[in-house]
């Protein structure tokens, strides 16, 4: 995918031949019934691993009074495991064949996010990024290799585009090296430097070929690990409510922050689905930046269980920061998650002003919550609730009135034909 290109032109509806090893071409753009493999659903589920332990040491830092530092070492674990999956979910969409060497080569990745995974507790607590960079670096040459296959079954514009990726992303592993032997201060600058050069790499690649993803199975994928990590906030929090009435017998305490908490996960899913987002990927350009900006869809979604966990905490008494601080690790990432989700598609099927202004006034009003004290997560839930409710009725609505302007025309016509 890139900024400016348009799409490839759609080449072969499947891939050839039917053994165990096949070239590794381009599938079609317009074919149908396209949906995730059992494959790709494994791959999501293993990456989800690896989000589950960078939320469970964000909380810890949080709860410690670590907020900054906490923030700043997930966002660049988190940058590995999103810019691994991103780049596997594209590739897949243009060119899964779904042969042997190419299942082989994805079981790589997904041990590669085990590895790094493994390495979030040691990253987060001594620095230490030796496991979460060999983890990325496995993930990264398997990614590579699958671009090699590719360079080898094509030729033309294309195998140059193919030979683009391959350089660039084994040219970028060489600075993240960066990371293990750099002064720990200049860390958060090669991160920085390197996360810009990877996302350089696609629009690099891509000018003289863009790839031929398909709108529909892109849609679905970014969907299903919307879901997945929803789900996976969920489940950390209940582990976390649990905990805490089993240990404290806090059920008053922390009552309101399950309810308010279950109501900004069902807002969330309710808000991302509400609308058909594959309509609107009909160019590279388009791709590109939905694409990207679901690095903070996903990084926010998942903080948010995160933050649910500490507000449990602070509340039995567990974390060592105030009421307020509690609260913001909740109502902040709600509202970023709220207004990512409004940029990147909603807008575009918003009609008036009134439905554009849901999704941002309610991420003010959650942010708002966040000095409610005890209550704010539960108010934050309510609200999350309330734009769900208010933005359903409006586009009832908006569509109730649009088909009676055209029965009317319809009616005007009929009259004047008689």
């Amino acid at each position: 995918m890139t900024s400016g290109s348009p799409p490839a032109p759609s080449p072969k509806a499947a891939p050839e031949g039917s053994g165990p090893l096949r070239r590794l071409t381009a599938r079609g753009r317009d074919e149908t019934h396209r949906v995730a493999s059992p494959l790709e659903l494994l791959f999501d589920l293993c990456f989800v691993v690896a989000i589950a332990q960078a939320g469970i040491q964000l909380v810890h830092a949080v709860a410690e009074a670590h907020a900054g530092e906490g923030i700043l070492n997930y966002a660049m674990v988190f940058f590995a495991i999103w810019w691994a999956w991103m780049n596997f979910t594209w590739f897949a969409s243009a060119y899964n064949n779904d042969d042997a060497l190419y299942r082989v080569v994805t079981l790589v990745q997904i041990a590669g996010v085990l590895v790094l995974a493994a390495g979030i507790s040691r990253a987060f607590a001594d620095h230490e990024f030796l496991a979460v960079w060999l983890g990325y670096v496995i993930m990264r040459l398997a990614m590579t290799a699958q671009w090699l296959r590719v360079a080898l079954s094509s030729e033309g514009p294309e195998r140059t585009m193919a030979l683009r990726y391959a350089g660039g992303v084994l040219l970028c592993q060489v600075g993240w090296l960066g990371l293990l032997v750099l002064p720990e201060g200049a860390r958060p600058w090669v991160f920085l430097v390197m996360a810009l050069l990877e996302m350089c790499v696609p629009p690099y690649a891509e000018k003289v070929h863009p790839t031929s993803w398909h709108p529909h199975h892109i849609a679905e994928r970014y969907g299903l690990f919307t879901i997945i990590v929803l789900g996976e906030t969920i489940a950390a929090a209940t582990v976390a409510v649990k905990s805490g009435i089993d240990e404290n017998d806090a059920l008053d305490e922390l009552l309101p922050i399950a309810a308010g908490g279950l109501l900004i996960i069902f807002a969330a899913w309710w808000i991302y689905f509400v609308v058909p987002i594959h309509g609107h990927l009909r160019s590279n350009k388009q791709a590109f930046l939905w694409g990207y900006g679901h690095y903070v869809v996903f990084a926010s979604a998942a903080a948010i269980g995160a933050g649910l966990e500490v507000a449990v905490e602070q509340a039995v008494g567990k974390a060592h920061i105030s009421t307020l601080a509690a609260a913001a690790a909740v109502t902040l990432p709600t509202a970023l998650y709220l207004l990512t989700v409004w940029v990147l598609h909603s807008r575009y099927y918003k009609v008036g002003i009134a439905q554009q202004l849901v999704l941002p006034s309610t991420a003010l009003l959650v942010i708002a919550s966040s000095f409610l004290g005890a209550w704010a997560v539960f108010v934050a839930g309510i609200v999350a609730a309330l734009a769900v409710v208010v933005g359903t009725t409006l586009t009832a609505r908006t569509t109730a009135r649009e088909a009676g302007a055209a029965r009317a025309a319809r009616e005007a016509g009929d009259a004047r034909v008689v």
